[in-house]
């Protein structure tokens, strides 16, 4: 038997059974407005019966069950630890991460992975860990020039634990500290496969179905993670408690949820929204996006208002605790989705009370009017209580790229929207993802399964929302086979929530993947669980059957399904599996000479308290490779920062040398690294180079592209360029102490 056990069958737990029959009963006895109850108060009704007396009773363990889910359960730990491996030995493999120097291992973590692991090596290096948390909370090396608190600023309570953990274990004669780190990580994503794997054995009823999707996934790579390369970036961290809490939400959403089930669901699901809003500063929109996916069940009355509220409320009091935790950090109170909550929930009171009527015409206009209401009370709530309130305008970068995004902005020459709109990362879903992900077999799977599910969800809610056909007759004398035409919703609704709200989430984040590819991520995911679970799904090969008209039992249609998921599974591997050994076959080696010389050189020829600037990328490796304080950095959430890196980037813009120096003693600049490969920039098309951004900024008219109305000719040359000539006006700055093929590093006078 290779299907386990629901979590807790019941009585009501089966379609046609108790609570079934007593929702019938209800529709021939109750009249509510139109003379029967909502569909949604028939739900939570039966749904309370089954809190209160959900047990095991439907389900008899035998020793073949028994042996089933031991066997799914390590198969389970056995993907995740597959996958873990797997990403570890590609990292290692990529970078000899092993037999490289120390400073090329931190030169590894690129851009802001380089920040963020920083502080994980200041703390275990700290003398004490009291005066290395006072140096987080009262830091002045990370924006020279100023005092801030890092635990409210950035995201990094992870470093704190793990270098916590690292302290408190002493293991510094053991494990040295950078792979503690990095197989902390990789072992999170173990945990991310193994909740994938979950997800889909409840959904689909077959452990085989998990290790599809686990397979998937990984072999999938390439758009379902990037792991790998960056370990340290905060969604390394975040996306596991993200599916963490997927698994936990299928739990919760299940229908024959046993009552001591549902308490340790609701504990464990508050935990992982915590830590994936913790640690993960975009986390708000992701929470968002799930909310408004919630909103969607609610309105089409898939799931029990109440779970939904419950949600909800564990949403807001993870972001809740998060701001305290932060230090009341303003972008979090400020976030949209605990601005959205409250008026969801207003929206979905309003509905219950007053939009009950039933009919077509009624359902959908009270659709529309509830998407209306809650979307303008969001943004009204959000921009006239709680920005009023609290007076920041900390995001206001994610909105002006929103708008750019969109077309729906007139200024195209923002400076941080043109950050973003400028990177691939951020603009729409190249259709090769979709070759890659169908070849790969996931993505037809997908789209089929994913699709008739959204149809039957469609003909569901039609179905309960039309109104009752018959009103004259005597209801107690009704019957269901006298009447055959009475409606009732689709088995769907009340059996499977949990994979209506899967299709729900599946086709928001979808939305977001294609319009945004930097959050294919939170989406490809999602494609794998559904690609799985609808090939093993009972339902789905029972329907398929009866079309055909074989008129199988249940156990041959347990059997087709079973070896279908095994023959896929197989067709898999085998396309799959050659191209990932030979992945494993090659070995590369960190080659990046030229800024292990940078970091040496300023290690060895420049005073510890000296304080450096250039690209934001370069100053966070500065950071974490010599201890230097840095002017900027690329955690872009502070409108200060962006600000100041606007100013300090007119080195790369056509400005008077005294202009730029002037700047610089303005933020305490005792170096600046000049990057050759964004001064002579080929890469990016023009208008997205940075030169052409400073450029747009200072009003100069950009070298071979538009020009906007207020646009002129620069009446100097370009800093960058012009430095190189030795100049007296420069020189009088300026000194040239350190050069390479990459860099040029320069003293300020």
């Amino acid at each position: 038997m290779l299907w386990g056990p629901s979590l807790a069958e019941s009585d009501c737990g089966s379609t046609g059974g108790l609570c079934q029959q007593e929702l019938m009963a209800v529709r021939r006895r109750k009249g509510g407005r139109d003379g029967v109850v909502s569909s949604e108060a028939e739900t939570d009704d039966c749904q309370e019966k089954r809190d209160a007396g959900g047990s095991t009773a439907g389900f008899q363990w035998t020793p073949v069950s028994i042996l089933s889910v031991a066997v799914g359960l390590f198969m389970a730990y056995y993907s995740g630890s597959t996958h873990g491996w797997l990403m570890a030995t590609l990292h290692e493999n990529v970078l000899w991460f092993s037999n490289i120097k120390e400073v090329e291992r931190e030169i590894s973590f690129r851009t802001e992975t380089g920040l963020y692991y920083s502080y994980y090596k200041q703390l275990v290096n700290a003398p004490t860990i009291a005066q290395g948390l006072y140096e987080l909370v009262h830091d002045n090396i990370t924006e020279h020039g100023k005092t801030i608190n890092i635990l409210e600023r950035f995201n990094i309570y992870q470093e704190v634990v793990m270098a916590l953990l690292y302290r408190f274990l002493s293991l510094q004669k053991t494990v040295e500290p950078v792979y503690f780190y990095i197989h902390a990580v990789f072992g999170l994503h173990s945990v991310l496969v193994m909740s994938l794997y979950g997800t889909t054995w409840l959904l689909s009823g077959s452990w085989l179905a998990g290790i599809l999707s686990a397979a998937f996934y990984t072999f999938n790579k390439v758009d379902t993670t990037r792991v790998e390369f960056t370990i340290a970036l905060r969604e390394s961290w975040a996306l596991p408690f993200w599916y963490m809490q997927m698994f936990l939400l299928t739990v919760f959403f299940h229908p024959n949820l046993h009552r001591n089930l549902k308490v340790v669901t609701v504990a464990l699901l508050y935990v992982c929204t915590f830590c994936f809003a913790l640690t993960w500063q975009f986390a708000q929109f992701a929470l968002l996006l799930q909310a408004m996916a919630l909103f969607g069940c609610a309105v089409l009355d898939v799931i029990p208002a109440q779970k939904i509220r419950q949600v909800w409320l564990i949403q807001a009091g993870s972001l809740l605790a998060v701001c305290v935790c932060q230090f009341f950090n303003k972008m979090v109170l400020c976030s949209l989705v605990l601005s959205f909550i409250p008026s969801a929930m207003l929206v979905i009171a309003f509905k219950e009370r007053v939009l009950t009527r039933r009919g077509l015409p009624w359902q959908f206009t009270g659709l529309v009017l509830d998407v209306i209401l809650v979307m303008v009370s969001m943004l009204l709530f959000n921009k006239y209580v709680i920005k009023t309130i609290i007076k920041t305008d900390a995001d206001q970068h994610i909105f002006n790229f929103l708008m750019g995004k969109f077309g729906l902005s007139g200024n195209k020459r923002d400076f941080d929207a043109q950050l973003y709109l400028c990177e691939t990362a951020f603009r729409v879903l190249p259709l090769d993802t979709f070759v890659r992900l169908s070849k790969s077999i996931v993505f037809p799977l997908y789209a089929v399964f994913h699709l008739c599910v959204l149809l039957v969800l469609m003909q569901s809610v039609l179905q309960n929302w039309r109104p009752p056909m018959y009103r004259t007759e005597d209801p107690a004398t009704r019957s269901d086979v006298q009447n055959p035409a009475l409606p009732s919703a689709h088995p769907l609704l009340l059996q499977r929530p949990q994979l209506a709200y899967h299709a729900i989430s599946a086709a928001v984040f979808g939305c977001l993947a294609v319009s945004t590819m930097r959050f294919k991520y939170l989406w490809t995911p999602h494609m794998c669980v559904l690609a799985a679970a609808g090939v093993a799904d009972f339902d789905a090969w029972k329907i398929l059957l009866n079309k055909l008209h074989a008129g199988l039992s249940e156990s041959k249609v347990h059997l087709c399904r079973h070896i279908v998921t095994a023959g896929i599974l197989a067709l898999l591997f085998a396309v799959a599996l050659p191209s990932t050994l030979e992945e494993l076959k090659i070995l590369k080696e960190f080659h990046d000479p030229d800024t292990v010389q940078l970091m040496e050189w300023i290690k060895k020829e420049t005073p510890v308290s000296a304080a450096f600037t250039g690209s934001m990328q370069l100053m966070a490796g500065v950071k974490l490779c010599t201890g230097r304080p840095i002017t900027n950095h690329p955690h872009y959430e502070d409108r200060d920062l962006r600000n100041r890196t606007k100013q300090l980037y007119q080195i790369y813009g056509r400005r008077h040398p005294q202009e730029v120096h002037a700047i610089l003693k303005a933020h305490g600049t005792s170096y600046i690294i000049v990057e050759n490969s964004i001064c002579y920039e080929r890469g990016h098309n023009i208008g997205c180079r940075l030169r052409d951004l400073m450029d747009m900024t200072n009003h100069h008219i950009v070298e071979g592209g538009t020009t906007g109305s207020e646009d002129h000719h620069a009446t100097h040359a370009r800093f960058c360029h012009a430095i190189q000539s030795g100049a007296p006006e420069y020189r009088k700055y300026f000194t040239m102490v350190f050069q390479n093929k990459t860099f040029r590093t320069y003293k300020v006078s």
